[in-house]
């Protein structure tokens, strides 16, 4: 198994994704020996039986996707239904309404919410900042508070906003975490180089769609 390909988290999320799509992702996924499939809240337990209990591959689910202003308590019980059913991950997006709005207590009360309900179940949380849609202080803010709070990974965005993952956005992310937290580049990460280059950056993981072509498959 390449470098690459511990690190990647092979990515299907399209809203008109069908069971067909689920199969063909984690099977990609077994014969790239891919760290994870990042798959729908709804096919979460087939993504389970697919890979089997006992799998290395981990199943990813989104939480608050793509947009992030879903309320707390929904975000919790999203978590608690997705793990009850095989989710060993959770990428959850940030409130980024009520952090435009400057309702950081919001913001703080949502993250601390996510990491409490994944941590709580034994589960690792990545949250999703949609960093094309912050600036570096609300950026710098939102890793304090997701540090204080136990999130486990940084990632940079969902991929569904137009905002690309670069090099950039990753160093950031990277210099804002602690030892502890890991970071994850997710969107428009199409080619083996780009890959290289965020993983050169800091990116411990890489969410794409492309799992195959980046591991040369």
């Amino acid at each position: 198994m390449s470098a690459l390909a511990q690190r990647i988290e092979h990515t299907i999320l399209k809203p008109d994704c069908a069971i067909q799509d689920i199969k063909r992702i984690c099977n990609e996924a077994i014969r790239g020996n891919f760290a994870g499939v990042c798959i729908p809240p709804f096919y979460v337990r087939d993504a389970r039986r697919i890979l089997g209990e006992e799998s290395p591959i981990s199943v990813v689910t989104v939480v608050g996707f793509p947009m992030g202003y879903t309320a707390i308590a929904a975000k919790s019980e999203e978590i608690k239904r997705a793990v009850d059913e095989g989710a060993d991950e959770i990428d959850a997006v940030l409130h980024i309404a009520a952090l435009k709005s400057d309702n950081w207590n919001h913001v703080q009360h949502d993250i601390e919410g996510i990491a409490r309900a994944t941590a709580m179940r034994g589960r690792k949380s990545k949250l999703i900042l949609e960093c094309g849609l912050l600036t570096e202080d609300e950026i710098r803010r939102v890793c304090d508070i997701a540090r204080e709070a136990g999130i486990h990974y940084l990632k940079t965005g969902t991929g569904f906003h137009g905002f690309p993952a670069t090099v950039e956005m990753v160093k950031l992310l990277k210099s804002c975490a602690d030892a502890e937290m890991k970071v994850k580049a997710a969107g428009g990460i199409r080619t083996k180089e780009l890959a290289e280059a965020l993983v050169a950056a800091g990116a411990d993981r890489i969410g794409t769609s492309a799992g195959l072509a980046l591991a040369g498959l």
